[in-house]
C-alpha cells in the first residue's frame, strides 16, 4: 500500500476540498482520500502506484495547481486489545 501526499494550490474552502477528493475517488482506485484547503494539501492510500502524469493530468483539469507529489509506504495499523506482541 502507498500513501500518498499531494500539494496542492488554488483550494479555498470545503467545496474545494469536495471536488479534488471526488476527482482522485472517480480517478484512481483509491482506500481513502482526505484533503485540507488549510495546508493546500490532499492524502490518500492506495493499494497499488499511482501515474504522477495521469495524477497531474486529472487534478490540472479540475482547475487547481498540483505542486508536489511524495510517495511513500504505507502499513495499516493494527488494532489490539492487548498491545504489541511479546507484552502478552
Amino acid at each position: 500500500m502507498f500513501k500518498i501526499t499531494l500539494k496542492i494550490d488554488g483550494m479555498m474552502c470545503g467545496m474545494c476540498e469536495s471536488h479534488i477528493n471526488d476527482t482522485i475517488r472517480k480517478s484512481f482506485a483509491v482506500k481513502k482520500v482526505s484533503s485540507s484547503h488549510g495546508k493546500g494539501k490532499t492524502e490518500f492510500i492506495t493499494d497499488t502506484a499511482i501515474d504522477e502524469e495521469q495524477l497531474r493530468k486529472a487534478i490540472a483539469e479540475t482547475g487547481y495547481t498540483l505542486v508536489d507529489i511524495q510517495t511513500e509506504p504505507y502499513e495499516k495499523k493494527g488494532f489490539s486489545l492487548f498491545g504489541k506482541k511479546g507484552n502478552e
